[in-house]
């Protein structure tokens, strides 16, 4: 379980022999935010409805150190938009739980940085999608990526322990190595690189999503960087949705150099959770919030909600039955049980089947075929929605329908579309 600004001095949990309980929380405070960005799964701009206020999200930081959690990352929209969002660090903090942040650092000031520090931000994860004019297209603001550069300065300025993060595309995956160089020359410790799930708004630009094929050139590249990054002092680790259980695998997934660790499948609901900031809870804050949500904060207190039976703890008891398609016949079926399961949603409906796998791409091209996404049926426009994809299976080397187009080009597509057919294979 990769998280920001972890250099690899904390204990590791033991998925498979400890019982469950939310070690890794991740918080949207507010859905309020200063980017429209045009790949974000929650779709933020604007706060949502009757969002929890700052005395039930005190409430919520004793619930969360009384069952036990480890780190609460907070997140938004922007969380420092939310009017109690240093009270919520200081009660995190005091109660033994680590406090931590992602952000698009817009707002992030050098006096900010200090308050954040002074009640007790541990670490903070900028949000960095490219090099600047990369960045901005993706961010859709011009100044964005300035901005978070400053933002790691005034992090990095007040001590505060700095990371960085990237959701990997057809757009930006060229700036891959010279972004590295930034980071490493910034002072972050470590770097999150997953890839963007067709979720949200990055649902509405399929242009944007990998093609299940690219990852056969985009994986040996992260794992290349990763070994260089290790020598640099940076630690490097994919997100959950990157991998798996190709000739990297090891690589990819270790804290340190000759360790063999492996993807050990889906936690959300074990040892993950989500909160939204208008108190639903979910097994993972990247889950599609129609399918997953197990509670609101409002009705339940959140023991209650993680220990009853419902879709927030649909993962406890997967097994390989759960798995269909490629992934209920692969070698690795029984520790990988089906990769992250946002994205397999994402893509074709529901979990259990995952195309954005290294080691499914790798078997497909040895026998000369590649799996194409075609979409199928275009995201409602919700927070953390998703359209589907059918599967065609071609030819390794069939023409990339894309190509046809500028590669950089950002495509909306339009909602509820007619059902498009899959091209013959080849």
């Amino acid at each position: 379980m990769s998280r920001p600004g972890d250099t690899g001095h904390r204990r590791r949990l033991d998925v498979l022999g400890q019982d469950f309980f939310p070690a890794y929380v991740v918080w949207e405070l507010t859905l309020r935010c200063d980017h429209a960005c045009t790949h974000c799964g929650s779709r933020a701009g604007v706060a949502r409805d009757h969002e929890l206020s700052t005395e039930e999200a005190l409430r919520v930081a004793g619930e969360l150190a009384d069952l036990g959690a480890r780190e609460v990352v907070l997140i938004g929209g922007e969380a420092y938009l939310h009017d109690g969002f240093l009270d919520v660090v200081r009660a995190l903090r005091a109660r033994g739980v680590v406090p931590a942040m992602t952000t698009g650092g817009r707002g992030v000031t050098a006096e900010l940085a200090r308050a954040m520090r002074d009640a007790g931000i541990s670490h903070v994860s900028v949000s960095i999608d490219g090099l600047e004019p990369t960045h901005d297209r993706m961010r859709n603001l011009r100044g964005s990526w300035a901005a978070g550069m400053a933002a790691l300065g005034h992090l990095r300025d007040a001590g505060i322990t700095i990371a960085s993060n990237i959701n990997l595309n057809r757009l930006n995956h060229r700036d891959l190595e010279p972004l590295y160089e930034v980071l490493r020359d910034r002072g972050v410790a470590s770097w999150q690189v997953q890839l963007t799930s067709p979720l949200g708004r990055a649902a509405d630009r399929v242009d944007l999503i990998f093609q299940p094929w690219d990852l056969l050139d985009v994986v040996p590249r992260i794992a290349a960087l990763k070994q260089r990054a290790r020598g640099d002092g940076v630690l490097l680790m994919p997100g959950n949705n990157l991998g798996y259980f190709g000739p990297e695998e090891a690589t990819l997934r270790s804290l340190r150099a000759g360790d063999r660790d492996h993807w050990r499948g889906c936690q959300a609901g074990k040892f993950v959770m989500g909160i939204e900031s208008d108190g639903a809870v979910k097994g993972c804050p990247s889950l599609q919030t129609a399918h997953y949500v197990g509670g609101n904060l409002r009705d339940r207190d959140l023991a209650a909600i993680w220990r009853a039976e419902s879709p927030l703890g649909f993962n406890r008891a997967r097994t390989v039955d759960d798995l269909w398609g490629f992934c209920r016949t692969c070698d690795f079926a029984e520790p990988c049980l089906g990769g992250c399961s946002f994205t397999a949603h994402a893509i074709l409906g529901r979990p259990g089947n995952n195309p954005y796998c290294h080691y499914r791409a790798r078997t497909l091209a040895k026998r000369g075929q590649r799996e194409r996404l075609v979409p199928a049926e275009a995201a409602a426009g919700d927070p953390f929605d998703n359209g589907t994809f059918e599967i065609v299976v071609e030819a390794l080397d069939a023409p990339d329908p894309a190509a046809a187009r500028d590669g950089d080009e950002l495509v909306q597509i339009t909602r509820r579309p007619a059902r498009m057919r899959p091209v013959a294979p080849g």
